[in-house]
């Protein structure tokens, strides 16, 4: 039974995308499968991850005009679900009674086949990203030492416990990542300091390993590749590791 994994913020810029590819592709290389499923219309992480931009996506699945499995796409990396522009009308397409559970209803029928399935969100509080938590074992927040980044969290707080009371009881807050990390930035310590309040006010933990600043990260997706195989050896990808092993000791390679 798959482990389903939201990476959320409804903040732009501060990782989302790189991070599941990243969870993905190391999920992978320890012999586990895999599903990725974009539920961002700009469609990110289906570039990254080296889908082509056609057949059935995300969209298709959501508005029942296909099975899940004939939107599944294989690559180089893992089994993805892709998106594009036309999910962005998700809001006037979908249903109105129990719109919030139609992909947690859709994923019954793979959750068996996989070992993870790893969920990007939009940078937005939509009913996209309501689907996503609803459906969702355990929910990762990466944000970047910012102000701003951090009053998103802020604002992500009240939607993650309204769906915790009312459609996903079980969904756990598995911590606040801290990504484009510079530890020797004055800011970047302070802004680390007051998001253990927020993360205080969701019952979660600020990880304590977090992702360093590497150009390597931004080059990847344009080679559709992850951070982890793109540049192994860099600081983010070891970083990344880390905190996947960290979160999912089940992966971790023997010593």
């Amino acid at each position: 039974m798959a482990t389903v994994i939201v990476v959320t913020n409804q903040k732009g810029g501060v990782g989302k995308t790189t991070t599941c590819a990243a969870f993905a592709g190391i999920f992978r290389s320890r012999g586990k499968s895999v599903l990725a499923i974009d539920m961002d219309p700009q469609g990110n992480l289906s570039f990254s991850l080296g889908t082509e931009d056609r057949g059935y996506t995300i969209h298709d699945v959501m508005k029942k005009t296909c099975d899940i499995r004939d939107a599944i796409k294989t690559t180089h990396i893992c089994d993805v679900i892709t998106s594009n522009i036309l999910l962005s009308g998700s809001e006037l397409e979908l249903p109105a009674e129990r719109r919030e559970y139609i992909l947690r209803e859709i994923l019954k029928s793979v959750k068996d086949e996989y070992d993870y399935i790893i969920i990007d969100t939009p940078p937005a509080l939509s009913v996209l990203t309501i689907n996503a938590y609803t459906a969702a074992d355990d929910l990762i927040i990466p944000m970047t030492p910012e102000i701003l980044s951090l009053q998103g969290i802020a604002q992500l707080r009240e939607t993650i416990l309204a769906v915790k009371k009312y459609y996903n009881k079980k969904l756990n807050i598995r911590g606040i990542l801290l990504t484009k990390y510079v530890a020797k930035q004055k800011l970047a310590n302070e802004v680390a300091e007051m998001v253990q309040i927020v993360a205080d006010q969701l019952g979660t933990v600020v990880l304590e390993d977090k992702i360093s600043v590497s150009v390597a990260v931004a080059e990847a997706p344009a080679h559709q590749e992850v951070i982890t195989t793109y540049s192994p050896n860099c600081r983010a990808a070891r970083d990344y590791i880390k905190v996947c092993e960290y979160l999912y000791p089940e992966i971790a390679k023997k010593k």
